[in-house]
């Protein structure tokens, strides 16, 4: 079980990459980094530098159809960088497409939001993102995880790292029940 996470060279929230990461290796699944620039990302503790992960693909030369998910952690300046990359929102649409589930928390949301897939779905993500996704025709709820199945796919939220536990739990049990199938 190959999953996707999908990260911007900087900006990323270090837990809601490393947590859910653990969580697909403790799994028995693979989980594949990808950027859109080769090298390395540079991982943050809110606002503060933190360590730095080797990109295994960048998002241009990588297909959806090669993973059984997608992860999009969070942080601020993570998913506003993946919303203004072309090959990034096209690699997030191409998952409810495919049908295939994808994760995603905190902020993370934006980058959905751009790729024009939270129309119709019911999803939570940090307070802020309220509005935009109100605004881009989905429905915002305030709880500490969402399992949307109202759409293509499987689509699975949360609202920040407090909520990792119950994050990584739910999308485990349904990247597992897809891979299954």
């Amino acid at each position: 079980m190959r999953i996707a996470f999908l990260v911007a060279p900087e900006g990323v929230e270090q837990v809601e990459l490393t947590e859910p990461w653990q969580a697909v290796v403790d799994g028995g699944g693979e989980p594949v980094l990808v950027s859109t620039e080769a090298g390395s990302v540079q991982g943050f503790n809110h606002l503060d530098k933190a360590d730095t992960f080797p990109v295994d693909q960048v998002v241009g030369e990588v297909s959806a159809d090669e993973f059984a998910g997608l992860v999009l952690p969070g942080g601020v300046a993570n998913p506003d960088l993946l919303r203004t990359d072309e090959d990034a929102v096209a690699f997030v649409r191409a998952f409810f497409e495919l049908g295939r589930p994808v994760a995603a928390i905190c902020h993370a949301p934006w980058t959905l939001v751009e790729a024009d897939v939270v129309r119709d779905r019911t999803l939570t993500s940090w307070p802020s993102l309220r509005t935009d996704i109100r605004n881009a025709g989905g429905s915002w709820v305030d709880e500490q995880v969402k399992v949307c199945d109202g759409g293509s796919n499987t689509l699975v939220t949360s609202r920040k790292p407090d909520d990792l536990k119950a994050f990584c739990e739910a999308f485990m049990k349904e990247f597992t029940r897809a891979a299954d199938q």
